[in-house]
């Protein structure tokens, strides 16, 4: 580790801790003095408050550490710590590496040290990446040698048998699906394949109690769902058509985030994954319930604002009362 200006770029992680470690270490051998920059990327353009106060608590602590590693040691050591990011939407392993990169140039830094255990984009594991693409800014990039903490949790869970039916059931009802025939044969092989799935993936596949009529209702309602969700893709495909043949080409990409007013991971998966199948709009990262849509046209953010993808999704896991809650502009979270 070389130079009087070294920078770290920071997130939550197992391994953070003995980076910094490794870091300051560094930089006491060197016997000269040493500006350590511990630099946090902010992936929301700085505008979600709960990230930049994650941020700003992360860089406390760094410094905290710093302060721990350094007592009872005499050495010309500065730490300073800044956020990058601010002004633009951070996805792609070259928009960190940008972003990092424009803050080592204006501080005259040339070396790097990278956390194993970083992941830029939350739990998308895009290190390597990041790491080629700063030293193809022309940084010298090192991973910091510490090694990575194993977090496992308990992967069998308790379960009863109505959800063993319930998966035999779906598993038997896609192999003959796809077998588009009810002969002794397919109903023989189907039985026998669904009950070895369902005895392999019972106690790891489903996370709560199975209540049927409870299963009848919504999946009732996500059949009335799927034709107005092709409706929806049909319209936007017509508007995408006339915006890419239209002679001016009448484009406005932009990001949108809000906040969706769904309450559990399979709602919000649902509801990312219409909006992207929906021509126009792409969901880019969902955080909980705040989403981050780029939209490519005003009147595909209107029809975002408007909520109507949101209600339906709302109708079919909690019902029609649900359903007639606020839409997104109504709530006024749309954030561009």
């Amino acid at each position: 580790m070389t130079g009087h200006e070294i920078l770290v770029p920071v997130g939550e992680s197992t391994t953070l801790r003995n980076t910094v470690g490794h870091v300051v270490r560094g930089a006491v051998d060197a016997q000269e003095a040493v500006t350590l920059h511990f630099v946090y990327p902010l992936r929301s353009r700085g505008r979600s408050g709960s990230e930049a106060e994650t941020a700003a608590e992360l860089l406390d602590r760094i410094e905290v550490w710093v302060g721990e590693d350094l007592e009872g040691i005499e050495a010309a050591i500065g730490v300073e710590t800044a956020t990058v990011g601010e002004d633009e939407y951070l996805f792609s392993p070259g928009d960190y590496a940008d972003s990092i990169a424009a803050y080592a140039t204006e501080h005259d830094i040339e070396s790097i040290v990278v956390d194993p255990g970083y992941r830029p984009a939350g739990t998308t594991p895009l290190l390597p990446a990041l790491n080629w693409e700063l030293s193809e800014s022309g940084l010298d990039v090192e991973e910091a040698p510490v090694e990575r903490e194993s977090r496992r949790s308990r992967l069998v869970r308790r379960s009863g048998l109505d959800q063993f039916v319930l998966l035999f059931g779906l598993s038997a009802s896609f192999y003959l699906f796809l077998a588009g025939s009810l002969t002794p044969y397919n109903l023989l092989s189907g039985a026998v394949t669904s009950a070895a799935v369902a005895a392999t993936l019972w106690h790891v596949s489903l996370t709560g109690s199975v209540r049927p009529r409870r299963l009848a209702v919504q999946f009732g309602r996500l059949c009335l769902y799927a034709p107005f969700l092709l409706w929806e893709i049909a319209k936007a495909n017509l508007q995408v058509a006339y915006v890419v043949l239209h002679p001016s080409l009448p484009i406005d990409p932009k990001v949108v985030e809000f906040d969706a007013d769904v309450w559990s991971t399979v709602p919000a998966a649902t509801l990312a994954n219409s909006i992207t199948l929906t021509p126009g709009t792409l969901t880019v990262d969902v955080e909980s319930r705040h989403f981050t849509i780029h939209s490519l046209t005003a009147d595909a953010r209107e029809e975002l604002a408007g909520g109507t993808l949101e209600r339906a999704v709302r109708f079919v896991f909690y019902g029609r009362s649900a359903a007639r809650r606020p839409t997104v502009a109504e709530r006024e979270e749309v954030e561009e």
